[in-house]
């Protein structure tokens, strides 16, 4: 998700595995012009390995002319990506204390692409309870569970997708004057549209354009 417009990059549905988490970035890699200066993420131990795979590339050292056995290939990273992480310390079964943890690059450069704010997955956690909200399979504790697992992916991808094109958020209005605001949805603040779609024209839209 990119907390500036909302909008959600790329939606996986399975288990929290490496290869889950490195289908999913590579995902995003290819709706993306460049690598991300910026991951956040919680503290997950695979995300590293995972952002370094999707990001990455192979690296063949070349021969020093020395004996003895060549260097392995390495995964390089992107040297402006960084990868900052969110630290929660509980007591008693709640949070007492957050801090941010650097993963990848430097507290500098983080600091930079932050532009004065603070390393937080607040707008994905916030997110999941939006989409908690619209997509009843997804509640805890409830007896509106999927059965099927085809039907459990095609309403995720339905309601994740739909929240970018016809759910206008309240934080990313803007003012009109005379107490007036022009709603905008995650696709209109990244430029992706220039207005709310209706979901009937959303649900008619076709999946997969003909070239």
């Amino acid at each position: 998700m990119d907390p500036d417009s909302r909008l959600v990059l790329s939606v996986l549905v399975g288990k929290r595995l490496l290869g889950s988490a490195v289908q999913l970035l590579l995902d995003v890699k290819e709706r993306l012009p460049g690598p991300p200066e910026l991951i956040t993420s919680d503290e997950w131990p695979g995300y590293p390995d995972a952002i370094a795979q999707a990001f990455g590339t192979v690296v063949t050292p070349e021969r020093a002319g020395r004996p003895g056995r060549p260097a392995r290939p390495r995964v390089e990273v992107p040297a402006g990506l960084n990868h900052a992480t969110v630290h929660k310390t509980r007591e008693c079964g709640r949070v007492v204390k957050v801090e941010a943890r650097v993963v990848r690059g430097t507290a500098g450069a983080v600091e930079a692409a932050l532009g004065g704010g603070e390393v937080s997955v607040s707008y994905l956690e916030r997110q999941n309870g939006t989409d908690r909200h619209r997509n009843a399979r997804e509640g805890r504790k409830t007896y509106r569970f999927s059965k099927l697992l085809d039907m459990h992916e095609a309403l995720t991808y339905f309601t994740m997708y739909s929240y970018n094109f016809c759910w206008p958020v309240r934080t990313l209005r803007q003012e009109a004057g005379g107490r007036r605001y022009h709603q905008r949805t995650p696709a209109m603040a990244a430029g992706l549209t220039d207005r709310v779609w209706p979901l009937r024209e959303r649900i008619a839209f076709p999946a997969c354009q003909s070239a």
